[in-house]
């Protein structure tokens, strides 16, 4: 069990992220790949992936990423970017030292091979073969499925900060996840290696993942930035493509509530207040007000009052609808 251990100061300094981390989803989705778990979730993604990514690009990036246990701290800089180009320019930037030593540690934990080995030499042209790898991996297995990350970890976002300002911290790091504990001031994490992990008023970021499956996970070097990342909840149709499939579902969507509505629990997913919603669906005020309540209504938003507004956010139950259910964009082969 990691037990993480706070401070009022780190209490104060805890975040949540309101975007998927690039690197993150990569690091977590190349496990996913190695793995079988989660067939209604990523079949489809698997399949799409093993016939879009070369053989040698995709070898070198699973000698890096054991589907269990450790993967080099490097490849999931702890620096926030806010895009790929940004995350991965900050993965070849690691010095070299770094490197080497994060690939030793790999090596306790898996066999050798010719790549690890030149990588961990730190030759300018080892870097830039893992760079091309990431980015041919990325190109295929992440980018296609961004826009519907990036929904479904907003509308996770706004759940959690719905909790936070209903109830505070307390709420938020007891409700985080079915294997994380909060026994205050530890939060206990379930299935992770027996260590301690004490913040000393640095606070913690909570980053949410789509590929991250059953149980949270961190960076292993405890002098790095405190990053705990933890799985969305996952349903059948979050990893939806952009392009004419999702062009195709939004045109069921929209058929289904009307394109004005489902505009707005598009817009809801990320969380909004009434002239946030307006902007967003470019109808005015009093109609925004009108297309909330209705969603209300049918359980797919909720409402709370902030301040002198009122903030919008998603149910589950929208965003099931949002992911495909009911509106064409989810395809479940049997087995």
């Amino acid at each position: 069990m990691l037990r993480i251990h706070f401070t009022p100061r780190d209490l104060a300094r805890t975040t949540i992220s309101t975007r998927p981390a690039p690197s993150w989803e990569i690091l977590l989705s190349l496990h996913m790949l190695q793995q079988t778990d989660g067939r209604l979730v990523f079949e489809d993604w698997r399949r799409h992936v093993r016939t879009k990514v070369a053989p040698d690009q995709m070898r070198l990036l699973l000698e890096l990423t054991p589907p269990k246990g450790y993967s080099p701290d490097f490849l999931t800089p702890a620096e926030s970017a806010p895009d790929f180009e940004t995350a991965l320019e900050i993965t070849l930037s690691t010095p070299r030292e770094q490197i080497r030593s994060q690939l030793d540690l790999l090596s306790k934990h898996r066999p050798v091979t010719p790549w690890t080995r030149e990588l961990a030499q730190g030759e300018r042209h080892s870097l830039q073969k893992l760079g091309r790898a990431i980015r041919t991996y990325h190109d295929a297995a992440i980018a296609p499925y961004w826009k519907s990350i990036g929904t479904h970890v907003s509308a996770d976002h706004a759940h959690r900060g719905e909790a936070l300002a209903r109830h505070g911290v307390d709420r938020l790091l007891s409700s985080l996840h079915p294997r994380v504990r909060w026994v205050a001031p530890v939060l206990q994490v379930l299935d992770m290696n027996d260590r301690d992990l004490y913040l000393d008023g640095r606070g913690i970021e909570l980053q949410p993942s789509a590929f991250c499956w059953k149980v949270p996970t961190k960076l292993r070097d405890p002098g790095l930035k405190p990053i705990l990342v933890y799985p969305i909840q996952h349903a059948p149709g979050i990893l939806r493509q952009s392009g004419a499939s999702d062009s195709t579902s939004s045109d069921a969507l929209g058929s289904l509530l009307g394109s004005t509505r489902a505009a707005a629990l598009e817009a809801a997913a990320r969380g909004c207040t009434t002239t946030e919603l307006a902007k967003r669906c470019k109808i005015s005020p009093a109609a925004a007000s009108h297309q909330a309540t209705v969603l209300r209504e049918a359980g797919l938003i909720t409402t709370r009052r902030a301040g002198a507004s009122v903030q919008h956010e998603i149910t589950q139950l929208g965003i099931w609808l949002l992911s495909g259910h009911g509106s064409g964009g989810v395809r479940v082969r049997s087995s």
